[in-house]
């Protein structure tokens, strides 16, 4: 079947998107970083040092054509004002003639007006209609006579100078300056293109620094964002070179192993202690379920049933710190499957319609769908845990009559799964410590828990590589798991059972 324009469109668009992304984003990144911004200024140094250069040499080559041409008319009229003075006018408009005779295509410029402006001699048909400067200099465009008989219209650049007889009597002696004018395009021209080549070898140097700077760098950042998603064993590679970039790797896998030894021992501090403290626990449980069966006074046995509570409540923090610490460690990842979240979210909802149906609470479930089916790949059971807790702290903390919400959302990129409630909410401030272990906001204290279960769904957000953000739903709070979507999926037709209960 024939594809549609805008069906072959989507599909470039699907193809080409990601990597035009990328090569804008990388594109900005050069063109914002320090080293980029680095060669911009030394092109600037070097395109001024170069534009000082090339007007040192147009100075140099052009001025003194300049003033080699000014000189020349100068002495010309020097001897054509000697010749005067010796030999009169007729000696003068000889002279003259003999001048252009002997050069009728030269360079030289001669035209001697009477006092009434009517030309005597001279290879110009008029006086240019031009008034000198302080000096006697005049500059105009020149149409010069080559004689009798000549049909020739030569019109060019010519500079002169006037120079008054006797008699009220005027000489203009010139040169053609059409060869001073094009050395001086030449030299502008060489000029222009000698800074753009400048400029252009400049950007390309410094886009070609950037890069390679950036490249490097952005293994760094890809190292970071890997060990801030809790990879603590990355390590920033290193080219080999030795240089300061390899020094600042070998410094940072230095510190980034320290800081993997000091987490590492905390977290098997606090593992040990519940793993230990579980079993004789467990024992202890069981030694107070068999003094509760026996023959035991009503006050005793009320003793030994808050004992027994205290012990769940114990047995419970213990494997919520065990649960946490696996997904930390990834251990969980070869559970991943192919899953539609919708069936998902209405499981859970179905598990707390119960208990939110005491406090006059109801649960719904939306689904929002782009384009595509809605599918993900993840641990079921770690996200259904991961739910759980977020639907079990929104019947807790929302008023009664309150509805909670569960939703889905799922474009060609990522799947957002979202839980908001009717709640008071949390602080901005304190939404970053909330997902930290054992922490609890005072007003929650006197509720049953041990502040452990934000801290579950931030270790199943990371495990999924989502991002978690806990929003103001005015009123009450929204809590977001955005987790990245795979193109390729596969089916997968059985699903797993439920998970234990919240934290």
């Amino acid at each position: 079947m024939a594809l549609t324009a805008e069906q072959l469109g989507q599909g470039m668009k699907r193809t080409l998107g990601p990597t035009l992304n990328r090569l804008h984003q990388s594109s900005r990144f050069i063109l914002t970083s320090s080293t980029f911004r680095l060669a911009l200024l030394y092109m600037l140094l070097v395109g001024v040092s170069v534009a000082i250069l090339l007007g040192f040499i147009y100075w140099s080559t052009a001025g003194y054509m300049a003033r080699q041409t000014d000189a020349t008319i100068g002495a010309e009229i020097q001897g054509l004002a000697e010749q005067y003075r010796r030999r009169g006018l007729a000696g003068l408009s000889t002279v003259i003639a003999e001048r252009i005779a002997r050069d009728p295509q030269g360079a030289s410029i001669y035209l001697l007006t009477a006092p009434s402006g009517n030309p005597i001699i001279g290879n110009l048909d008029s006086w240019p209609q031009v008034a000198p400067d302080a000096g006697g200099w005049v500059r105009f465009r020149a149409r010069q006579s080559l004689g009798e008989g000549e049909d020739v219209d030569i019109e060019h650049e010519t500079r002169a100078k006037v120079f008054r007889l006797r008699g009220d009597l005027r000489l203009l002696v010139g040169r053609d300056v059409r060869e001073l004018t094009a050395i001086r395009q030449l030299i502008l021209d060489a000029m222009t293109w000698g800074l753009a080549i400048t400029v252009g070898l400049a950007l390309l140097g410094g886009w070609l620094m950037g890069a390679s700077i950036a490249r490097r760098l952005d293994v760094v950042n890809q190292v970071s964002r890997e060990i801030m998603q809790g990879n603590l064993s990355r390590r920033v590679p290193s080219a080999g070179t030795g240089d300061d970039f390899d020094q600042l790797a070998e410094n940072l896998n230095q510190m980034l192993e320290r800081i993997e030894a000091l987490m590492l021992s905390i977290r098997q501090v606090s593992d040990n202690i519940a793993h230990d403290l579980r079993t004789p626990l467990t024992r202890l449980r069981n030694r107070l379920e068999l003094l509760h069966g026996g023959d035991l006074c009503d006050e005793a046995r009320n003793e030994v049933e808050v004992a027994i509570a205290d012990a769940d409540e114990l047995l419970s923090a213990f494997n919520a710190l065990l649960r946490i610490a696996r997904i930390e460690a990834g251990s969980r990842r070869a559970a991943f499957a192919d899953l539609d979240p919708l069936p998902l979210l209405q499981d859970v909802a179905e598990l707390y319609e119960p208990l939110a149906a005491e406090s006059l609470q109801t649960i719904q479930v939306e689904g929002v769908t782009e384009n595509s089916p809605c599918r993900l790949h993840a641990d079921r059971d770690l996200l259904f845990q991961a739910i759980a807790n977020l639907v079990d702290n929104a019947i807790k903390h929302s008023p009664n009559g309150g509805q909670i919400r569960l939703r889905a959302e799922c474009s060609e990129t990522r799947v957002e799964l979202s839980v908001t409630d009717d709640g008071p909410g949390i602080p901005p401030e304190l939404r970053d410590k909330v997902l930290q272990r054992f922490f609890r906001i005072d007003e929650s204290r006197a509720a049953p828990g041990h502040g452990l279960g934000l801290s579950l769904v931030q270790a199943v957000a990371q495990l999924h590589g989502a991002a978690l953000s806990l929003e103001d739903a005015a009123p009450g709070l929204r809590v977001r798991l955005r987790l990245p979507k795979q193109a390729k999926m596969q089916t997968n037709s059985s699903a797993s059972g439920r998970a234990s209960s919240p934290v």
